[in-house]
């Protein structure tokens, strides 16, 4: 028991201290995740309005498809990634693996069809008459599609925040594109997988407070928009 206390106290005291090698694991997950959501956000959105509003051959069958990818492994998505990326891959000649635009590619293939999933669910709860509203008054269709999404902010803000978590605490995929390489690809769930088996406990448990820390910060951030999604729906 003295010795958990002390290596959690300990941990605590190198996250304080700023620990540039800590610091620098942390920043690697961070730029990588975020990248990550920014280059797949658009794209989802635009999926989940189009599965939302219009209809077409298929429909149902790209709907499930994209329930379906909802659970699919990361190590499964990183397997895939690593025989395409590999020499002996078809995607060999992009030299891509082990590289932190490998792990983006990984984590966009895991936020994507969530994003697009809970878009798809914001799009369908939202007042349809907001985009015929929008028409009436002159605007084009990107500026309907923007006041679609200004009306539903809060379930897409949600989506983000739930599909940040997802791929910030990944390891599966980020393990085997990324090859957890210090100062370039080493992040925080990959750091603590190394730390551990090693059983040098300090750091791979303060990159656990950082996670816990987020964790918390994210549920507290997802369920505020989402009952502010249902206030705004409900109008009370």
């Amino acid at each position: 028991m003295n010795d958990l206390w002390t290596t959690c106290v300990t941990a605590i005291i190198q996250l304080l201290s700023g620990d540039p090698l800590l610091w620098g694991i942390v920043g690697v997950s961070f730029s990588v995740s975020v990248s990550a959501l920014l280059m797949a956000l658009l794209p989802a959105l635009s999926a989940g309005f189009v599965l939302a509003y219009f209809r077409f051959p298929g429909r149902w069958i790209a709907i499930s498809l994209l329930n379906s990818l909802l659970a699919v492994p990361t190590v499964v998505v990183g397997l895939v990634l690593y025989m395409l990326l590999s020499r002996a891959g078809p995607l060999g000649d992009l030299n891509l693996l082990f590289t932190q635009p490998a792990m983006i590619i990984g984590q966009i293939l895991l936020c994507f069809p969530l994003l697009v999933a809970m878009s798809l669910t914001a799009f369908q709860a939202a007042d349809h008459r907001v985009l015929e509203t929008a028409k009436t008054l002159g605007a084009n269709p990107w500026q309907a599609f923007v006041t679609l999404i200004f009306e539903v902010r809060f379930a897409l803000l949600a989506a983000v925040v739930a599909a940040f978590g997802r791929i910030i605490a990944e390891v599966g995929s980020a393990m085997m594109v990324g090859g957890n390489i210090l100062h370039h690809t080493r992040n925080i769930t990959t750091a603590i997988a190394l730390e551990t088996g090693k059983g040098e406990f300090v750091q791979g448990v303060a990159l656990g407070i950082v996670l816990l820390v987020l964790a918390l910060v994210l549920n507290v951030s997802l369920g505020w928009m989402q009952s502010r999604s249902r206030v705004l729906r409900h109008g009370t």
